[in-house]
């Protein structure tokens, strides 16, 4: 499609946004601007939770509706509350026996809470100092299940996480969402909670349609808002199955792969 028929510009954060120590580029905020002076509509989506994208949120002066946890929660640029979409205690429990049952550390988001079992245990500290925020320990982090928003499993064995997707994907089936977000994540949310999800939700809060939308992202939860989008953009690191499923491919998010996105595919710049 014409790149003068995009309307809405949908990008992921980690790994596409922000670099890999989650810094947002010069270059990315000039890319954001551009798209303002074309008269497009900017906005994020991520696993994070909406409070944990501030840092990007604001230097970008972000209006438009916000999605965190893959589209769990939608949010306003003041961090009211749009929508959400909550597992049921079913699935969660089912989710956490099948982390269990695969030796993957879980993290349990319910409502406002981030809560983990072991402060020290793998990628904890990260993603403290990534959103902002930290987690609550709690011995049983299952005590309470009824206002889940996201489940994650985190393991640093990578091969482990395909396994434990597909056995998620398989075990849940339409009850819910289960999708890496990183190599070392896999996110387990609402069946409407996907970044698919959300270029639905912005259709309809927007007005705006998904054939006139761009998205830009780097992992497998991100081809599911390339597929209904106008347009889209893998970043230059992504896997091969991501790419291929991708209208374009940047550089990478090192490389400045957001906003060489956006100038070459969305704004029609010349490299």
């Amino acid at each position: 499609m014409g790149t003068d028929q995009i309307r809405l510009v949908l990008a992921d954060v980690d790994g596409t946004l922000v670099t890999r120590e989650k810094i947002l580029t010069p270059r990315a905020i000039r890319a954001v601007e551009r798209l303002r002076e074309r008269g497009i509509l900017f906005t994020i989506t991520s696993g994070r939770p909406p409070l944990g994208m501030k840092m990007v949120i604001d230097p970008l002066h972000i209006d438009q509706p916000i999605a965190g946890f893959n589209g769990g929660m939608i949010v306003r640029p003041d961090y009211t509350v749009i929508e959400s979409h909550t597992l049921t205690p079913e699935v969660a429990r089912r989710t956490l026996e099948i982390l269990r049952d695969h030796k993957v550390d879980p993290w349990v988001y319910n409502g406002n809470d981030w809560i983990v079992s072991n402060a020290d245990a793998p990628h904890v500290a990260r993603e403290q100092w990534t959103v902002k925020f930290p987690p609550k320990v709690a011995a049983d982090v299952g005590a309470t299940l009824d206002q889940v928003v996201k489940i994650t499993g985190v393991s640093d064995d990578l091969d482990l996480m395909k396994r434990v997707e597909h056995d998620l994907q398989q075990a849940l089936g339409d009850a819910a969402s289960a999708a890496r977000s990183q190599p070392y994540y896999v996110d387990v949310t609402h069946h409407d909670a996907n970044k698919g999800g959300v270029v639905a939700a912005l259709e309809r809060l927007l007005g705006i349609p998904a054939a006139q939308m761009a998205t830009l992202g780097d992992q497998p939860n991100d081809v599911l808002m390339f597929r209904p989008s106008g347009l889209s953009i893998a970043m230059g690191q992504a896997s091969d199955e991501v790419k291929a499923q991708a209208t374009h491919v940047s550089t990478s998010s090192e490389e400045e792969g957001f906003a060489v996105g956006v100038e070459r595919y969305i704004l029609g710049e010349s490299a």
